[in-house]
């Protein structure tokens, strides 16, 4: 059976899901600061943008073994300009009508983003604020690490297994098979074709969720 119509023949006791490329797009303004910081530190924009797409800032920095680099400090000066900096930013179509037909204590954010950012980034694309919500400050290792939707689901009350998550990046992705959950990879801001065993999906608006008399929620096609 094909991997996207798995996911619609279970139920999940609940969905978890990346922000960044995920529910919203980001990638202009993300883009635009990171190049100018790249810029003052001598390192080539071109070969550096695709990796800092999912990661925590302080992972992607530390990468670059920078010398005389303070990654904790520059981490931070990253967080300051992309919170002043939100233009542009807008929603994964159809995804704050989806997230808002959730039940609020059946779905958490797993973000690489810090809180205030994510908090930020989610109101200027009008992105419902979920009651649980995984961050940068919230784990020691961020993705491909699988330790944010580890602890959402685990503060969910259900292990990761029974969740289904919600990605689009490469270490996001890595994340989400190492959690051993279910996956469903948003392909929206994708620039190429990704060539994948897992389930896709274009826009939120092609899919609904039913919730049953336990509590679990079931995806149905539109």
């Amino acid at each position: 059976m094909p991997a996207h119509d798995t996911l619609f023949n279970r139920a999940f006791g609940a969905f978890l899901f990346d922000m960044d490329g995920t529910v919203l797009n980001s990638i202009a303004a993300a883009e635009r600061i990171w190049s100018a910081w790249a810029v003052r530190h001598g390192v080539d924009v071109e070969t550096f943008l695709p990796t800092i797409h999912g990661a925590r800032a302080i992972d992607t920095i530390n990468r670059l073994n920078l010398p005389g680099v303070d990654a904790e400090a520059q981490a931070a000066v990253i967080t300051e300009a992309e919170i002043a900096d939100v233009e542009g930013i807008v929603e994964i179509p159809g995804a704050a009508k989806f997230l808002n037909s959730l039940p609020a204590d059946r779905w958490a954010m797993v973000t690489s983003a810090p809180r205030d950012l994510a908090l930020r980034r989610m109101a200027a694309a009008g992105i419902p604020e979920p009651a649980l919500m995984i961050t940068a400050e919230d784990v020691k290792a961020g993705k491909p690490d699988p330790a944010g939707y580890l602890l959402a689901a685990k503060r969910l009350g259900l292990e990761a297994r029974d969740c289904l998550i919600f990605e689009d990046a490469t270490v996001g992705i890595q994340a989400a098979e190492a959690a051993g959950a279910a996956l469903m990879i948003i392909t929206t801001t994708h620039q190429h074709p990704l060539e994948t065993a897992h389930a896709t999906l274009a826009s939120y608006a092609d899919i609904r969720v039913e919730v049953d008399n336990a509590g679990q929620l079931h995806l149905q096609k539109n």
